[in-house]
């Protein structure tokens, strides 16, 4: 192959994986989110993005924010994800940070489909149990563990149990 056609070639594979650099850098692994430190939200959907990678909404939080009384004791459905709810759910604070919007990343829309979670529009009130980045530095980004919404629990870390 002469000179001149390689080096076109591996441009137009350069090319074709720099999207792919882009998308994989900007996605979030659970590694990084502070697993040790459940955060909880709730407000409303300001919008919401029903798409793959996975479900994204932001939430407006509303200016005073109380962890509620019984959420310790809420009951969360089975997932085939080895999970501790009760855990989790006693161990849950509010965040420290005072963002009034958050940006809420949910499941894969497969995931979605799999719990029967309805889509999600904007204006809708809901609550979310989740990690945010350690030491909560970075975005308000919240990675969803939980969802309740119209009076349901979703376990959004695997597929139903």
């Amino acid at each position: 192959m002469p000179a001149l056609t390689r080096r076109r070639a591996l441009q137009g594979l350069a090319a074709a994986a720099l999207p792919t650099a882009f998308a994989a850098r900007a996605h979030h692994g659970w590694s990084s989110f502070d697993l040790d430190r459940p955060i909880y939200l709730e407000g409303k959907a300001v919008s919401v993005k029903w798409q793959n990678p996975h479900v994204e909404l932001r939430l407006e939080r509303p200016a005073a924010l109380a962890l509620p009384a019984d959420l310790a004791s809420r009951p969360v459905p089975a997932q085939t994800a080895s999970v501790d709810a009760p855990a989790l759910l006693k161990k849950a604070a509010l965040p420290r940070r005072k963002d009034k919007v958050w940006e809420i990343e949910c499941a894969p829309l497969s995931r979605m489909e799999a719990w029967k979670v309805p889509e999600i529009k904007a204006g809708q009130t809901l609550a979310v149990l989740g990690f945010t980045f350690k030491d909560e530095k970075g975005g308000a980004i919240l990675r969803a563990e939980f969802l309740w919404l119209d009076g349901k629990t979703y376990a959004l870390r695997s597929a139903p149990a």
